[in-house]
């Protein structure tokens, strides 16, 4: 079974502002990375699929997130998706509460929950409009969600005001400045969710700049090439038995900067 009409539907929440209204629908039409599960969706060999692909695709997120730090923490995921990684934090012990703005992806990450055996809280609800009390949670993530929403600060500042204080906040941002908005912009890579929309990218100071709210942040370019199974033909063979291996012989020292993703961890 893949995405079909009868899957798409109208979101439950109420938009003052039309373009969250977009983004709404367009993410109850579109699973991320759906095209690379070979099950049935919402089977638990799909979410196993989907589990496997972005931990391919994103090595460095274990090492950088410890997801079994968190036992008996309350932990916030704002637009979890289908809940990949709140699975994984609920693994290691923490009270998670997941919230999407996508209904599809809610009732997926409690299908996925319950295949897992697992506990947790999920919401339909506005990431730039959390229905939380101030300092709610001891830890508040937003993996791949600040660059697609219609006010990116209006985002943060409430990512700001749920979390404890001395509570952390770990998010992730596209860099504007990075090796796949090169090869984007000269050689014509797509980038996924291109067409969402809201999509913005940004700069290291620029992301600095929108987390003035907190005490202390931490920044850390990350996402560095993978052979890539999205890519098909003449540029897949180009990207992955040419480009991939030469970039990953260049120091680290030069291409650190480059990296596709920014990860903040940030302290209230």
């Amino acid at each position: 079974m893949t995405a079909t009409a009868e899957m798409v539907r109208e979101p439950k929440l109420k938009f003052t502002d039309p373009l969250l209204k977009k983004i709404a629908e367009y993410w109850n039409e579109h699973i991320h990375d759906l095209e690379l599960a070979e099950h049935p969706i919402g089977t638990k060999g799909f979410f196993a699929d989907l589990e496997e692909y972005r931990f391919d695709k994103l090595r460095y997120l274990p090492n950088l997130v410890n997801f079994n730090g968190y036992k008996g923490k309350k932990l916030l995921e704002v637009g979890c998706g289908i809940a990949i990684d709140l699975v994984k934090f609920a693994r290691g012990g923490a009270q998670v509460t997941g919230m999407d703005l996508a209904e599809q992806s809610i009732d997926l990450a409690k299908k996925y929950f319950e295949h897992e055996g697992l506990q947790g809280e999920f919401r339909l609800g506005n990431g730039e409009e959390l229905e939380f009390e101030d300092n709610s949670f001891d830890v508040v993530y937003a993996h791949g969600v600040i660059q697609y929403t219609s006010d990116a600060q209006k985002m943060v500042n409430e990512l700001h005001r749920v979390v404890k204080p001395g509570g952390e906040v770990i998010m992730m941002v596209y860099n504007r400045n990075s090796w796949l908005s090169f090869m984007s912009e000269k050689f014509g890579i797509s980038l996924e969710h291109e067409d969402a929309p809201v999509l913005k990218r940004y700069s290291i100071g620029e992301f600095t700049e929108l987390l003035k709210p907190f005490s202390q942040v931490r920044l850390l370019p990350e996402r560095f090439p993978v052979k890539s199974r999205l890519q098909k033909g003449l540029k897949a063979a180009v990207f992955n038995q040419i480009f991939v291996p030469v970039f990953n012989l260049i120091p680290k020292s030069i291409t650190r900067s480059t990296g596709w993703h920014l990860m903040a961890f940030a302290t209230k």
